[in-house]
C-alpha cells in the first residue's frame, strides 16, 4: 500500500490503482481459466511444470477475445449468417401469399406447410446437429461451408418446382437442413470469442433477424409481383452465397482443438436437462413462445381491419422488426451486467403491459405502431436472455456446454412457433369476442390478444425459481 505526501497524522491511501490492477487481474484470470478449460480439459495437476508452461505458450498466440479486428470480423460473419439464415424462412408470409394466389400453385392445399417445416426443422433439430458437433469437434468449420451449399441448392432446386409437395421437400426441409448445419457451429465458436461482453456478442448477431426482417419483405413483395418466384429464388441464391461465403473465412474457431479432440468422438452430456434451473427457465421459455409468433401473424390484418393501406400494414412488420434489432442489442448488453431472471423480468413486464394495453386498447393505426415499436423491443429481446441462461446453468450443472443449452432452449421455442399457428386459429375461430368487448379487444382478434398477453407474463415464471433458490 502506497500512501500521499500529505500530513503524517493523516495518512491518505491511494487505493485507484491497486483496484484497477485487480479488476485487470480479476479479468485476465477468468480469460486464462476460460482458455485453458478449451485447450487443456484434462486435470492441470497431471501436467506438470511443462504442461502450464506450454498453456502460457498457447495463450500468449491465441487472438484477442471480447474484441479486436479478429473477434468483430467474426461477429460480423456470425451476424451475416444469423440474417441469412432465419430471416427468409421469417419472410416466407410473402411467398405464402404469392403461393396462393399464382399459377402453378393457386388453390393448391398445404402451401402454409412449407413454412411451418421450414421453422420446425430448424428450431427442433437444434439439438441433434448440436450433439452431432459436441461429438466429433473435428467438423465444425466445414460443417458452415456444407450448410451453405445446401441452402443455396435447396433455393435453386425449389425454383424448378411445379407442386407444393416438391416445395415443402426443398425449400421447406432441406433448406431447413442446410440452415441448420450452417448456423450451429457459430453458436458454439462464440463462446471463444467473447468472454465478458457474451451477452452482448449474441445480442448482436440475434439482432441479425430483425435486421433481415427489416429489409426482406420490401424486396420479396417488389419482386415477386415483377419476375415471378422462379427468378427471385435463383437470384436470392446467388445473394445468399455472395454475402455469406467471404465472410466464412471469418467465422471460425478461436481456440485450436486439442490433438485428442480431432481424433476420439467426445461423450455428449445432457445432465443439466434434469436440473431445476434449466427446467423453470425453459418452461417459461415455451410458455412465452407459445404466443410471441402471433402478433407477427395477424399484425398486417389487424392493421387492415382498422383502415390502413398495404403498405402501411406491413409497416407494423417492419416496425417490429427494428425495435427488435435495437432490444436484442440492448438486452444482450444488460444481461452481461445483470441477473438473468432481473432481464427476465424486463422483458416480460414490457410485454404483457404492450400487448394488454397498446394492442388490446388500439383503435388507431398511430397506437398500433407504438406497440409494434414496444412489443419488438421487450418481446423481440426476450431470446438475448438466453446467454444469461447459459451463463447460470453452465456454472450450475457441471460439464455442460453452453452451446447445448443453446439447443434445447431453441427447441423448446420451436415448440411454440409450430403450436402457435393451429392454436391462434383455434382462438379466432368464430371471433366469439367481436363486438362484445372494447376497442381491440372487440376487434375480432380478442382471444389472440389476450393468449398473447398472458404468455407473454408466463414467460418470466423463472422468477419465482430465484425465489426458492432453482436459479
Amino acid at each position: 500500500m502506497t500512501y500521499s505526501t500529505g500530513s503524517q497524522a493523516n495518512p491518505t491511501p491511494v487505493y485507484q490503482d491497486a483496484a484497477v490492477d485487480l479488476r485487470l487481474l480479476s479479468l485476465n484470470t477468468e480469460q486464462l481459466q476460460h482458455d485453458t478449460r478449451r485447450l487443456f480439459p484434462i486435470d492441470p495437476e497431471s501436467q506438470g511444470i511443462g504442461g502450464l508452461e506450454g498453456q502460457s505458450h498457447h495463450e500468449n498466440n491465441l487472438p484477442k477475445p471480447d474484441g479486436g479486428k479478429a473477434a468483430w470480423l467474426f461477429l460480423t460473419g456470425c451476424c451475416t449468417i444469423e440474417a441469412l439464415v432465419w430471416g427468409f424462412p421469417f419472410a416466407f408470409g410473402i411467398f405464402q401469399d404469392f403461393y396462393s394466389n399464382n399459377a402453378p400453385f393457386a388453390g393448391s392445399a398445404n402451401i402454409p406447410a412449407i413454412g411451418t417445416t421450414s421453422m420446425g426443422i430448424m428450431y427442433l433439430g437444434l439439438p441433434l446437429v448440436f450433439a452431432m458437433l459436441q461429438r466429433w469437434p473435428n467438423i465444425r468449420r466445414a460443417c458452415t461451408v456444407i450448410g451453405l451449399l445446401i441452402m443455396c441448392a435447396a433455393l435453386a432446386i425449389s425454383s424448378f418446382c411445379n407442386t407444393v409437395w416438391q416445395l415443402i421437400l426443398t425449400q421447406g426441409i432441406m433448406y431447413a437442413v442446410g440452415g441448420t448445419v450452417a448456423y450451429a457451429p457459430t453458436i458454439i465458436f462464440i463462446d471463444e470469442w467473447f468472454i465478458q461482453r457474451k451477452g452482448f456478442a449474441y445480442g448482436v448477431m440475434w439482432a441479425g433477424t430483425g435486421g433481415a426482417g427489416v429489409i426482406l419483405p420490401f424486396f420479396l413483395e417488389i419482386t415477386l409481383e415483377r419476375f415471378g418466384f422462379r427468378t427471385v429464388l435463383r437470384t436470392w441464391t446467388v445473394v445468399l452465397f455472395l454475402l455469406t461465403a467471404p465472410l466464412l473465412y471469418y467465422v471460425k474457431p478461436r481456440l485450436p482443438l486439442p490433438a485428442r479432440g480431432a481424433r476420439e468422438p467426445k461423450p455428449v452430456k445432457l445432465n443439466f436437462l434434469r436440473s431445476s434451473s434449466f427446467g423453470i427457465v425453459q418452461v417459461g421459455n415455451i410458455l412465452e413462445a407459445l404466443g410471441f409468433f402471433i402478433p407477427s401473424i395477424y399484425l398486417p390484418t389487424f392493421a387492415n381491419l382498422i383502415g390502413a393501406s398495404p403498405l402501411a400494414s406491413t409497416l407494423t412488420i417492419v416496425l417490429f422488426n427494428i425495435a427488435s434489432v435495437v432490444g436484442c442489442v440492448l438486452m444482450g448488453t444488460i444481461v452481461d451486467r445483470l441477473h438473468v431472471t432481473t432481464c427476465i423480468t424486463i422483458s416480460t413486464i414490457g410485454s404483457t403491459i404492450g400487448v394488454l394495453l397498446l394492442w388490446g386498447l388500439c383503435d388507431s393505426l398511430a397506437l398500433l405502431y407504438v406497440f409494434c415499436i414496444v412489443y419488438g423491443l421487450f418481446a423481440g429481446s426476450f431470446t438475448s436472455t438466453w446467454a444469461g441462461v447459459m451463463k447460470e446453468v453452465t456454472q450450475r450443472v457441471s460439464a455442460t456446454e453452453p452451446a447445448m443449452v443453446f439447443a434445447w432452449l431453441a427447441a423448446g421455442r420451436g415448440v411454440g412457433n409450430v403450436v402457435s399457428g393451429p392454436l391462434s386459429e383455434a382462438l379466432l375461430s368464430g371471433r366469439p369476442w367481436l363486438g362484445k368487448a372494447l376497442l381491440g379487444y372487440g376487434s375480432g382478434y380478442g382471444p389472440v390478444i389476450a393468449f398473447t398477453g398472458v404468455t407473454a407474463a408466463l414467460g418470466g415464471i423463472s422468477v419465482l425459481g430465484r425465489r426458492v433458490g432453482w436459479i
